[in-house]
């Protein structure tokens, strides 16, 4: 029997062009698959044949868990005290084995398993073949459409077979069997029982590499295409930058007359593409990535990570594009947040913010509007600066001595404790739903829970204007707040609810009530 073994395993990998060790792969696999009938339940059986002489031996084996998990396959499994009963040296994950009978390796076994075999080994020679692929370490595949599968093509690239879904293709163009296309490998899915290698024509990677293609000075490393951002089939934006002052990066995109680009384009279907010129100032990346629209002026907000961009009325369509398409791929190129707005709306938000950070430093500070606005006029817009800035810095503003520079530090300093240990003794009790909730920091999450919002449902259920009022007023005020159905709100503090906390009151709400939806 064991030299019918050996002959088969031998007959298989000629037959099938693969590694002998591929077939005994297969054929263990085979002989633990029949094995198992013999047992009622999910055993888990191991065989192994020996390569020389072709004798082969079973085993059950359990695996061992950790005490505390429990078994979750119990045919499979043993519990660690267990398994130190009759191995003491035994570690969890390690496996315990008994040997068992054998199959015998018959005219049956042949027929009742040969299609697992030859499955194993396709399984094989496809990964093999894959492996060959991605070990030339091409980003692209040129194939012909073989065959159109539910909207989807699959590309024959030489032995490879790849996909390409009817989400990654670009808008409006119509592929058909036996034409010949370009992609960009997306990414390898193992799980897929039909071709592995996804495909996509509508990733920003892919308008890179077609670029590397056709413009030597990216290939050999001399410039370089630091993003891309794209509306497929529509319009498309990338960003390049060398440093090397003889070569104008624009221009050597675009090619002696258009060519270079215009052989991009005609690769998209004639999708538009702006060449933006990298910069390590992200304000200058910014507005140059918002062509062809001119920027009046441009705040940055590095905390935040956005810019307040100000275009007068004549750009603002421009840079907004339509549907919103320009600033869009602008903040995906850039990779920052970009708020377009007129100069009177620029000024009215700044309006807001400076009344929003008077207020603040008024209420905590307990300090009149004249000193307030001395702070906010010397461009301070946090407790944290005054408390913590180098005192040599507000000594230098004239209208304050050194008396009521220390007592406005000490404030800060005594404001900012008092919020830290408020909102620690509100965090005990809430739930960790609310206190894990994207964009939600301890301290509001101890404020809510000092106002009595300890539930993801009930913070859910609140109207953003509650929230602003218990991130603004004191514990208490917001208890009140909440009691009265707000009946008490003067336009004062609704002014400061609305400036400081209005957006990201109604983001963080945002992402609560989703999850309170899904639940």
């Amino acid at each position: 029997m064991s030299r019918e073994v050996l002959l088969l395993v031998d007959v298989l990998a000629r037959e099938k062009n693969v590694d002998e060790d591929i077939v005994f792969g297969a054929l263990e696999h085979a002989l633990a698959q029949a094995t198992k009938k013999r047992y009622e339940g999910e055993v888990d059986i191991r065989v192994e044949v020996d390569r020389d002489t072709g004798e082969y031996k079973s085993f059950r084996r359990w695996h061992v868990v950790a005490d505390e998990a429990g078994l979750q396959l119990p045919d499979q499994e043993i519990l660690h005290f267990e398994a130190v009963e009759q191995y003491a040296d035994i570690e969890v994950d390690e496996y315990i084995e008994e040997p068992i009978e054998s199959v015998e390796l018959g005219r049956r076994f042949a027929q009742d398993t040969k299609q697992v075999v030859l499955q194993r080994i396709r399984d094989a020679e496809r990964e093999q073949i894959l492996a060959d692929f991605l070990e030339r370490g091409d980003s692209l595949v040129t194939g012909t459409i073989k065959r159109m599968e539910r909207g989807e093509a699959v590309v024959e690239s030489g032995k490879i077979e790849a996909r390409l879904p009817r989400d990654q293709m670009i808008p409006k163009e119509n592929l058909r069997v036996g034409d010949r296309v370009r992609a960009f490998i997306l990414r390898i899915d193992r799980n897929a029982r039909g071709p592995q290698v996804i495909l996509s024509r509508t990733a920003p990677e892919f308008i890179m590499k077609l670029f590397e293609l056709e413009v030597p000075e990216i290939e050999q490393g001399s410039l370089v295409i630091k993003s891309a951002a794209r509306d497929a089939g529509v319009r498309a934006k990338i960003a390049v930058h060398t440093d090397d002052k003889r070569i104008d990066p624009i221009g050597t995109c675009v090619g002696m007359r258009g060519s270079r680009v215009q052989a991009v384009t005609g690769e998209l279907g004639g999708e538009r593409v702006d060449i933006v010129l990298w910069s390590e100032d992200p304000a200058q990346f910014v507005i140059g990535a918002l062509a062809p629209a001119n920027v009046s002026s441009i705040m940055v907000d590095e905390e935040k990570h956005c810019m307040d961009v100000v275009v007068d009325d004549e750009n603002l369509a421009i840079a907004i594009g339509r549907s919103g398409q320009n600033v869009r791929l602008a903040a995906e190129l850039t990779g920052w947040k970009i708020n377009i707005m007129t100069a009177e709306e620029s000024a009215n938000k700044a309006e807001q913010e400076t009344a929003g950070i008077r207020a603040l430093f008024m209420e905590k500070l307990d300090v009149d509007q004249e000193v307030a606005d001395i702070l906010v006029d010397e461009g301070f817009c946090s407790l944290e600066e005054i408390a913590y800035v180098p005192i040599s810095e507000m000594m230098e503003i004239e209208a304050l001595d050194e008396d009521t520079v220390n007592e406005l530090r000490n404030r800060a300093r005594d404001a900012l404790l008092t919020e830290a240990i408020a909102s620690e003794e509100g965090v005990d009790g809430v739930e960790d739903a609310l206190i894990n909730l994207e964009g939600m920091s301890r301290v509001t999450a101890g404020k809510l829970g000092l106002a009595g919002i300890k539930t993801l449902t009930a913070f859910g259920g609140l109207a953003y204007d509650e929230f602003g009022a218990i991130l603004a007023l004191s514990a208490e005020r917001a208890r009140q707040l909440i009691k009265e159905a707000f009946e008490d709100v003067t336009d004062d503090e609704m002014k400061l609810i609305d400036a400081k906390y209005d957006e990201h009151a109604k983001a963080l709400l945002a992402s609560a009530w989703k999850l309170v939806e899904a639940k």
